[in-house]
C-alpha cells in the first residue's frame, strides 16, 4: 500500500502504527475513486485558541497552537480546469469546473467554500488549475477546532505545493480562506482560525496591522498537563448571525470613538466616554463585548510573559480569566433566544467542580462559542480520573485527549 514513509509520520505524528492505516486507507480511496497510483500527501491540523476569544475580528492578539487531530489528503494534478473531491463519509463528489466560477451560487456549502478559495487565489495573482482528491479528517465538525479551516489549509497547501512553486505564504493561506468564507459563505471570520492552523506549533498572532505572528516554543505536554476538548455534543453549524453579532457590535462601538476597528482605541479612551457610548449605542451587551477586547489583548500579552518565564501557574491562572470573560462580557457560552439549552456551561460548571477538587487545572469555552466544545487542562497525572468524572454525563466518545502538534499545513513528502 502507498503511504507517506514511516519516518515523516514518526515526525508529524510521534507514532506511524495508527497514521499508516490512516494514510494506506486514503491512498486506497484515491485509487478506487480516481483509477490511479499516482498521487502525493497532504495534511493540515485543527487549531487550538489558548488565550484571545474574538479578538482577531476587531484587529486584536491571540495565543493560538495547531492541535493533533488533522485532515489529511491525497491529491494530485489532472491536467484540467476540474478540481474534483471526495471526501470520507460524503457520497457526493465536490466537483469545480474553474471555467466556470463565477457561476457557483453562494451558500452552498463546500462547493462554494472551494470556488471563493480559488478567486481568491486568481485574485492574490496565484496559480488554481485541475487536480483529483480523496480527504479524510479527524477534526470535529462543527465544534470549535476550525475543521472548515483545517479542508481550508489542505486545500491551500495541495495548490501551493502543485502550481506554485510552494511560493504562496502562511498568510497568502490564510486570506485565501477567509475571503472564502466572508464572501462565499457569508460568515463574518478573521483570520486566527486559519493562521492557527497553516503555521503550526503554538503562535502568538496581532492583528492591529494586518497580521503579524511569531512562533512560541510552549506546548501543554511539557509543562506536565494534558489539553482536552469536550464536545458537549452540539454543533454550531447553524449559529452564523451569532458569530456575525460579535464583530458587528465591537465594530460599532469602535466607530462611535472614531476608529474602525477596537483595535484603534484602548480602554481608558473607552471609559473615558462610556456615558456616551452607553445612550447613543443603546447596546450593553456591546459595550460588555468590548470590555472584553481590551481585556483580552491584555491577558494574551501577560500569556506570553508567563510562557517566557516558565510560570504555569500564572497562565492557567490566565486561561481561567479569559474564560471567565467570555462567558460573563462576551457572552458566548449559550444563545440568549434559547436560553435553557446551556450544555457549555453544564461542561464548564462540571470541570470547575472536578479542578476545585483537585487543586489544579484550568478550563474555557473553546472557539466560536454559542455551543460545541470546552477545552479542559488537566495535569497529566489526573488526566484519566478527568475523563471517568466527565464520561459520567457526557458519553466519552465526545472527550478528546490530544497535544499541541509541531507542524501545520504540510506537504507530508518534502517535510
Amino acid at each position: 500500500m502507498i503511504h507517506p514513509s514511516i519516518e515523516i509520520l514518526n515526525k508529524v505524528y510521534g507514532e506511524c502504527e495508527t497514521s499508516i492505516k490512516r494514510y494506506e486507507a486514503l491512498s486506497q480511496q484515491f485509487m478506487e475513486h480516481f483509477n490511479s497510483e499516482q498521487m502525493e500527501f497532504f495534511s493540515a491540523p485543527g487549531r487550538t485558541e489558548i488565550v484571545g476569544n474574538h479578538t482577531d475580528h476587531n484587529g486584536g492578539k491571540i495565543l493560538a497552537a495547531s492541535i493533533t487531530l488533522d485532515t489529511i489528503g491525497a491529491a494530485y494534478p489532472n491536467n484540467s480546469n476540474i478540481i474534483s473531491i471526495f471526501s470520507e463519509g460524503y457520497e457526493n463528489e465536490i466537483r469545480l469546473d474553474l471555467s466556470k466560477i463565477d457561476e457557483v451560487p453562494i451558500n452552498q456549502g463546500s462547493l462554494s467554500l472551494i470556488a471563493g478559495m480559488m478567486k481568491a487565489t486568481t485574485n492574490s495573482g496565484f496559480k488554481a488549475a485541475g487536480f483529483n482528491a480523496y480527504i479524510s479528517t479527524s477534526v470535529i465538525s462543527a465544534a470549535g477546532v476550525s475543521s472548515s479551516a483545517s479542508f481550508e489549509m489542505l486545500i491551500c497547501s495541495i495548490i501551493n505545493y502543485f502550481f506554485n512553486d510552494s511560493k504562496m505564504s502562511y498568510i497568502d493561506y490564510a486570506k485565501i480562506g477567509q475571503y472564502a468564507e466572508n464572501k462565499y459563505w457569508s460568515k463574518a471570520s478573521g483570520l486566527m482560525d486559519q493562521m492557527a492552523c497553516a503555521v503550526g506549533g503554538t503562535i502568538s498572532l496581532d492583528f492591529s496591522n494586518d497580521v503579524k505572528y511569531e512562533k512560541v516554543d510552549f506546548s501543554f505536554s511539557k509543562i506536565g498537563y494534558d489539553l482536552i476538548i469536550v464536545n458537549t455534543g452540539k454543533g454550531h453549524a447553524d449559529l452564523s448571525q451569532e458569530y456575525s453579532d460579535i464583530p458587528m457590535e465591537m465594530k460599532a462601538v469602535a466607530n462611535k470613538l472614531g476608529g474602525t476597528l477596537l483595535c484603534d482605541s484602548n480602554l481608558p479612551t473607552f471609559l473615558e466616554h462610556f456615558k456616551e457610548l452607553e445612550e447613543s449605542l443603546e447596546n450593553d451587551r456591546a459595550l460588555l463585548r468590548s470590555m472584553h477586547f481590551y481585556e483580552e489583548n491584555r491577558r494574551v500579552e501577560e500569556a506570553i510573559q508567563a510562557v517566557a518565564d516558565h510560570n504555569e501557574k500564572h497562565l492557567l491562572k490566565i486561561i481561567e480569566e479569559s474564560g471567565n470573560s467570555s462567558w460573563k462580557w462576551l457572552q458566548n457560552c449559550y444563545v440568549a433566544t434559547d436560553n435553557k439549552d446551556q450544555k457549555i456551561n453544564l461542561a464548564l460548571a462540571l470541570t470547575e467542580i472536578f479542578i476545585k477538587k483537585i487543586g489544579d487545572g484550568s478550563c474555557r469555552i473553546h472557539g466560536g462559542g454559542f455551543s460545541g466544545v470546552i477545552m479542559s487542562i488537566i495535569p497529566k497525572v489526573e488526566t484519566a480520573n478527568y475523563i471517568d468524572y466527565m464520561s459520567k454525563f457526557i458519553d466519552q466518545k465526545n472527550i478528546y485527549p490530544m497535544n499541541i502538534r509541531e507542524y501545520g499545513a504540510i506537504h507530508l513528502d518534502k517535510l
